[in-house]
Protein backbone atom coordinates (compact mmCIF):
# COMPACT_ATOMS: atom_id res chain seq x y z
CA UNK A 1 0.00 0.00 0.00
CA UNK A 2 1.14 3.56 -0.81
CA UNK A 3 0.19 6.38 1.52
CA UNK A 4 1.17 10.05 1.28
CA UNK A 5 0.53 12.14 4.39
CA UNK A 6 0.56 15.93 4.09
CA UNK A 7 3.30 15.93 1.45
CA UNK A 8 4.65 19.33 0.50
CA UNK A 9 7.08 20.09 -2.34
CA UNK A 10 8.24 23.49 -3.63
CA UNK A 11 8.29 23.71 -7.43
CA UNK A 12 9.53 27.24 -8.06
CA UNK A 13 6.54 29.28 -9.20
CA UNK A 14 4.04 27.01 -7.42
CA UNK A 15 3.97 24.29 -4.79
CA UNK A 16 2.37 21.01 -3.82
CA UNK A 17 0.83 21.33 -0.37
CA UNK A 18 -0.92 18.93 1.96
CA UNK A 19 -1.00 16.08 -0.57
CA UNK A 20 -2.81 13.10 0.95
CA UNK A 21 -3.55 9.96 -1.01
CA UNK A 22 -3.51 6.21 -0.63
CA UNK A 23 -3.46 3.26 -3.00
CA UNK A 24 -4.21 -0.19 -1.59
CA UNK A 25 -2.56 -3.45 -2.57
CA UNK A 26 -4.06 -4.76 -5.84
CA UNK A 27 -5.64 -1.37 -6.52
CA UNK A 28 -5.09 0.48 -9.79
CA UNK A 29 -5.01 4.25 -9.24
CA UNK A 30 -4.72 6.78 -12.05
CA UNK A 31 -3.35 10.27 -11.39
CA UNK A 32 -4.37 13.07 -13.76
CA UNK A 33 -3.81 16.81 -14.03
CA UNK A 34 -2.55 19.39 -16.49
CA UNK A 35 0.96 19.31 -17.91
CA UNK A 36 3.60 20.57 -15.47
CA UNK A 37 1.38 20.46 -12.38
CA UNK A 38 3.57 18.00 -10.49
CA UNK A 39 2.39 14.48 -11.32
CA UNK A 40 5.89 13.19 -12.10
CA UNK A 41 7.17 14.99 -9.01
CA UNK A 42 4.82 12.93 -6.83
CA UNK A 43 6.07 9.71 -8.41
CA UNK A 44 9.65 10.82 -7.71
CA UNK A 45 8.74 11.52 -4.08
CA UNK A 46 7.26 8.03 -3.69
CA UNK A 47 10.22 6.21 -5.23
CA UNK A 48 12.80 8.35 -3.39
CA UNK A 49 14.27 10.39 -6.24
CA UNK A 50 12.99 13.62 -4.67
CA UNK A 51 12.72 14.44 -0.97
CA UNK A 52 9.57 16.36 0.08
CA UNK A 53 9.80 19.56 2.08
CA UNK A 54 7.19 18.22 4.50
CA UNK A 55 5.03 15.19 5.13
CA UNK A 56 5.64 11.43 5.00
CA UNK A 57 5.69 8.59 2.49
CA UNK A 58 4.48 5.26 3.85
CA UNK A 59 4.70 1.88 2.13
CA UNK A 60 2.81 -0.95 3.80
CA UNK A 61 2.50 1.25 6.89
CA UNK A 62 6.25 1.92 7.21
CA UNK A 63 7.59 5.49 6.95
CA UNK A 64 10.15 5.37 4.12
CA UNK A 65 10.48 9.14 3.58
CA UNK A 66 14.23 9.12 4.22
CA UNK A 67 14.98 5.70 2.75
CA UNK A 68 17.09 5.42 -0.43
CA UNK A 69 15.24 4.32 -3.58
CA UNK A 70 16.66 0.79 -3.68
CA UNK A 71 15.25 -0.02 -0.21
CA UNK A 72 11.66 1.03 -0.92
CA UNK A 73 10.52 -1.98 -3.00
CA UNK A 74 9.13 0.38 -5.64
CA UNK A 75 9.21 -0.28 -9.38
CA UNK A 76 9.27 2.86 -11.53
CA UNK A 77 8.74 3.19 -15.28
CA UNK A 78 9.62 6.79 -16.24
CA UNK A 79 8.07 8.43 -19.28
CA UNK A 80 11.29 8.10 -21.32
CA UNK A 81 11.65 4.44 -20.14
CA UNK A 82 15.40 4.94 -19.46
CA UNK A 83 16.34 1.55 -20.91
CA UNK A 84 20.06 0.86 -21.19
CA UNK A 85 20.84 0.89 -24.93
CA UNK A 86 24.13 -1.00 -24.64
CA UNK A 87 22.44 -3.93 -22.85
CA UNK A 88 20.32 -6.76 -24.16
CA UNK A 89 16.71 -7.17 -23.13
CA UNK A 90 17.76 -9.87 -20.64
CA UNK A 91 20.42 -7.62 -19.13
CA UNK A 92 17.87 -4.81 -18.74
CA UNK A 93 15.45 -7.19 -16.98
CA UNK A 94 18.15 -8.41 -14.62
CA UNK A 95 19.52 -4.96 -13.79
CA UNK A 96 17.26 -4.07 -10.84
CA UNK A 97 17.73 -7.36 -8.94
CA UNK A 98 21.50 -6.99 -9.28
CA UNK A 99 21.45 -3.40 -7.99
CA UNK A 100 19.30 -4.47 -5.03
CA UNK A 101 21.60 -7.42 -4.36
CA UNK A 102 18.83 -9.93 -5.01
CA UNK A 103 19.53 -13.33 -6.55
CA UNK A 104 19.23 -13.36 -10.34
CA UNK A 105 17.79 -16.58 -11.76
CA UNK A 106 17.69 -17.22 -15.50
CA UNK A 107 14.50 -19.23 -15.05
CA UNK A 108 12.75 -16.29 -13.31
CA UNK A 109 13.83 -13.90 -16.07
CA UNK A 110 12.55 -16.31 -18.71
CA UNK A 111 9.21 -16.65 -16.92
CA UNK A 112 8.77 -12.89 -16.60
CA UNK A 113 9.67 -12.37 -20.26
CA UNK A 114 7.13 -15.01 -21.26
CA UNK A 115 4.43 -13.33 -19.18
CA UNK A 116 5.15 -10.01 -20.90
CA UNK A 117 5.35 -11.47 -24.40
CA UNK A 118 9.03 -10.62 -24.93
CA UNK A 119 10.72 -14.02 -24.51
CA UNK A 120 11.76 -13.97 -28.17
CA UNK A 121 13.58 -10.67 -27.60
CA UNK A 122 15.77 -11.66 -24.64
CA UNK A 123 19.04 -11.80 -26.57
CA UNK A 124 18.39 -8.68 -28.63
CA UNK A 125 19.66 -5.19 -27.90
CA UNK A 126 16.93 -2.80 -26.79
CA UNK A 127 18.01 -0.46 -29.58
CA UNK A 128 15.59 -0.83 -32.45
CA UNK A 129 12.69 -2.26 -30.46
CA UNK A 130 9.22 -0.97 -31.26
CA UNK A 131 7.40 1.33 -28.84
CA UNK A 132 5.25 -1.48 -27.49
CA UNK A 133 8.22 -3.83 -27.11
CA UNK A 134 10.21 -1.14 -25.30
CA UNK A 135 7.33 -0.53 -22.91
CA UNK A 136 7.12 -4.24 -22.11
CA UNK A 137 10.86 -4.36 -21.40
CA UNK A 138 10.66 -1.30 -19.14
CA UNK A 139 7.71 -2.84 -17.31
CA UNK A 140 9.63 -6.10 -16.93
CA UNK A 141 12.67 -4.32 -15.55
CA UNK A 142 10.46 -2.62 -12.94
CA UNK A 143 8.79 -5.92 -11.99
CA UNK A 144 11.96 -8.04 -11.93
CA UNK A 145 12.94 -6.87 -8.44
CA UNK A 146 9.54 -7.98 -7.07
CA UNK A 147 8.26 -4.52 -5.99
CA UNK A 148 5.29 -3.87 -3.73
CA UNK A 149 4.45 -0.68 -5.62
CA UNK A 150 4.52 0.02 -9.35
CA UNK A 151 4.71 3.63 -10.58
CA UNK A 152 4.00 4.33 -14.26
CA UNK A 153 4.56 7.73 -15.87
CA UNK A 154 2.55 8.10 -19.11
CA UNK A 155 3.33 4.49 -20.09
CA UNK A 156 0.94 4.34 -23.06
CA UNK A 157 1.13 7.87 -24.45
CA UNK A 158 3.35 7.19 -27.48
CA UNK A 159 1.62 3.99 -28.64
CA UNK A 160 -0.87 3.32 -31.40
CA UNK A 161 -4.43 2.41 -30.42
CA UNK A 162 -4.10 -1.36 -30.91
CA UNK A 163 -0.86 -1.59 -28.90
CA UNK A 164 -2.36 0.63 -26.20
CA UNK A 165 -5.30 -1.77 -25.79
CA UNK A 166 -2.95 -4.76 -25.57
CA UNK A 167 -0.87 -3.11 -22.87
CA UNK A 168 -3.93 -1.97 -20.93
CA UNK A 169 -5.01 -5.60 -20.68
CA UNK A 170 -1.49 -6.60 -19.63
CA UNK A 171 -1.33 -3.93 -16.93
CA UNK A 172 -4.62 -5.11 -15.43
CA UNK A 173 -3.18 -8.67 -15.24
CA UNK A 174 -0.03 -7.37 -13.55
CA UNK A 175 -2.09 -6.28 -10.51
CA UNK A 176 -3.08 -9.88 -9.74
CA UNK A 177 0.00 -11.71 -10.97
CA UNK A 178 2.44 -9.55 -8.99
CA UNK A 179 0.24 -8.52 -6.04
CA UNK A 180 1.16 -4.83 -6.38
CA UNK A 181 -0.44 -1.43 -5.99
CA UNK A 182 -0.21 0.66 -9.17
CA UNK A 183 -0.14 4.46 -9.50
CA UNK A 184 -0.34 5.44 -13.18
CA UNK A 185 0.03 8.99 -14.51
CA UNK A 186 -1.88 9.86 -17.69
CA UNK A 187 -3.63 12.68 -19.54
CA UNK A 188 -5.92 10.28 -21.40
CA UNK A 189 -9.49 10.06 -20.09
CA UNK A 190 -10.25 6.86 -22.03
CA UNK A 191 -7.13 5.23 -20.62
CA UNK A 192 -8.13 6.23 -17.10
CA UNK A 193 -11.65 4.89 -17.58
CA UNK A 194 -10.32 1.55 -18.86
CA UNK A 195 -7.82 1.00 -16.05
CA UNK A 196 -8.68 2.85 -12.86
CA UNK A 197 -10.13 1.50 -9.64
CA UNK A 198 -9.38 4.94 -8.19
CA UNK A 199 -9.00 8.27 -10.03
CA UNK A 200 -7.02 11.14 -8.54
CA UNK A 201 -6.75 14.70 -9.85
CA UNK A 202 -4.03 17.25 -9.11
CA UNK A 203 -5.48 20.75 -9.33
CA UNK A 204 -4.24 24.27 -8.65
CA UNK A 205 -5.91 26.89 -6.50
CA UNK A 206 -5.89 29.96 -8.82
CA UNK A 207 -5.48 32.43 -5.95
CA UNK A 208 -2.63 30.77 -4.03
CA UNK A 209 -1.00 28.66 -6.74
CA UNK A 210 -1.01 25.73 -4.31
CA UNK A 211 -1.59 22.29 -5.82
CA UNK A 212 -3.69 19.70 -4.01
CA UNK A 213 -5.12 16.29 -4.92
CA UNK A 214 -8.79 15.29 -4.98
CA UNK A 215 -10.39 11.92 -5.62
CA UNK A 216 -12.75 11.65 -8.57
CA UNK A 217 -15.45 9.14 -9.31
CA UNK A 218 -14.31 6.20 -11.44
CA UNK A 219 -17.50 6.53 -13.45
CA UNK A 220 -17.00 10.08 -14.69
Amino acid sequence: MIELRSIGVDLGTYALRDINLSVARRQYAVLMGRTGIGKTTLLEVICGLRRPKSGAVLIDGVDVTRWPPRDRHVGYVPQDLALFPTMTVRENLEFAPRVRRQPVAKQATNALAGELGIAHLLDRSVAGLSGGESQRVALGRALAARPRILLLDEPLSALDAATRRELQALLRRVITLHDVAILHVTHNEDEAAALADKRLLLQTDPASGIVTVVERSTTG
